[in-house]
């Protein structure tokens, strides 16, 4: 277990007591002289501690930090490598910290051999642990479900594996290459696609011998233009690491634009160092997709992340995967799509929840997502409305889902027309 230990005064997690902490609302501005001989501020606001009751079920890092990290400085808390050091990947560590059910507690003990368990503790301490419905808790504890293999579900039902020329290299898409650099996440999400993958070993050993190999793919298929970075989390690595891979990338005269494609700035913004931002900002055109799921997300110390990213000129997107009991409601994504949008990043696709080996807990019928669209569509500004799509199973890559490619229902499946004007079978059966 590598989370710390509290106290022997500490709370049993789960507890509904309210606490008193002092909230540090911002750092003390830096005060740094100009050429001129003039002191400057930061542009934060001048220094404030407010006392306040606070709810211990949910509150802000900083009172969680108190109290179940409470020999853990506020410096260490707010570094980037001791939240990954320190990430909570058992049962006895989440039991810390909240009151794991039956089913979940059985179903963490099971995740031998699948999933890990992998929370960051800046991340649970967004969780709501009175509620055992908790979007957040949803997306990152496992259930029983997660075991039971349902019709049309696969272990790798976009066959990535399939579009691979050499390892970690996917090219499904004739321009543009995934570019997989890493098995490594902060977090692990329980719907995720590459769960077979993620936080384990295997033929993915993502070093410079396999690095190479995907970089001289790319250099003698003059046809790729756009190369996404993903994993795993590419943000996980070191700075770099990560420019030894963007470098080389950059040198190569038909790679028009970079993509990294990320959790971290949702679920540990102190990796979003103003020396990454200054480094990533030497490889533009460089875009970045942010993967968010809820608007509990969306904490001052995220928006302070984006900033940063967005001030080094970095375009930034929102994938939002649809999951039931998360997110599958409008009232929930239009506080999400107007939250992302104040902090600089445009919701860009809501994604039906990949048919993964074990996700029928979490997805939801097509025709929900067609309901979140029309509840937002004009009745928010279109920057905030994300498109909806599909991965077609077998390779088929996204397809928008709108009435003019959901083509008919066939018993339990839907029919899609693709990009290609092919046609898929979806299995979705009525629910």
């Amino acid at each position: 277990m590598d989370v710390q230990s509290g106290g022997s005064d500490s709370e049993p997690g789960g507890s509904r007591r309210n606490v008193v902490c002092l909230v540090a609302l911002e750092k003390p501005p830096s005060l740094k002289p100009e050429r001129n001989g003039r002191s400057r501020s930061a542009r934060a606001p001048a220094h404030r501690i407010r006392a306040e009751p606070v709810d211990s079920r949910r509150c802000s890092s900083e009172c969680f930090r108190q109290e179940f990290f409470p020999e853990t400085t506020f410096d260490e808390w707010n570094d980037w490598r001791w939240q990954l050091r320190k990430r909570i990947r058992d049962s006895a560590g989440l039991e810390r910290i909240l009151r794991l059910s039956p089913d979940e507690r059985a179903a963490v003990q099971a995740t031998g051999g699948h999933l890990p368990v992998g929370v960051t503790p800046y991340y649970a301490s967004l969780i709501d642990r009175a509620d055992p419905h908790d979007p957040i808790r949803r997306t990152m504890i496992p259930l029983p479900g997660e075991f039971q293999i349902g019709p049309g579900e696969a272990d790798d039902p976009l066959a990535e594996d399939a579009f691979m020329p050499v390892p970690g290299l996917v090219h499904r898409y004739p321009d543009r290459v995934l570019f997989l650099v890493t098995n490594f996440c902060a977090t692990y999400c329980r719907y995720c696609t590459r769960a077979r993958m993620v936080g384990q070993t295997g033929e993915f050993h993502f070093n410079p011998n396999q690095y190479e190999q995907g970089i001289a793919y790319i250099e003698a298929h003059a046809e790729i233009r756009d190369v996404l970075l993903s994993g795993g989390d590419p943000l996980t690595m070191s700075d770099n690491r990560i420019e030894w891979i963007l470098a080389r990338l950059h040198a190569i005269p038909h790679v028009e634009f970079l993509r990294i494609g990320s959790k971290i700035p949702a679920v540990l913004p102190q990796r979003i160092t103003r020396g990454l931002c200054r480094m990533l900002r030497r490889y533009h055109p460089l875009w970045m997709s942010i993967h968010f799921m809820h608007p509990t997300e969306l904490t001052s110390e995220v928006a302070e992340a984006c900033g940063r990213l967005a001030d080094a000129g970095i375009p930034l997107g929102a994938q939002i995967v649809l999951a039931r009991g998360v997110n599958d409601d409008v009232e929930t994504m239009k506080q999400l799509v107007l939250g992302l949008l104040r902090i600089r990043v445009r919701p860009y696709y809501i994604y039906q929840c990949d048919p993964i080996s074990g996700s029928a807990h979490l997805r939801t019928p097509i025709e929900k997502g067609l309901e979140i669209i029309a509840g937002l569509r004009g009745f928010i500004t279109g920057y905030a409305v994300p498109t909806f799509v599909l991965d077609a199973p077998g390779g088929g890559g996204k397809i928008p889902v709108s009435p003019g490619t959901l083509i008919r229902r066939d018993g339990d499946y839907a029919v899609f027309r693709n990009y290609e004007g092919k046609e898929f079978r979806y299995y979705d059966p009525p629910r």
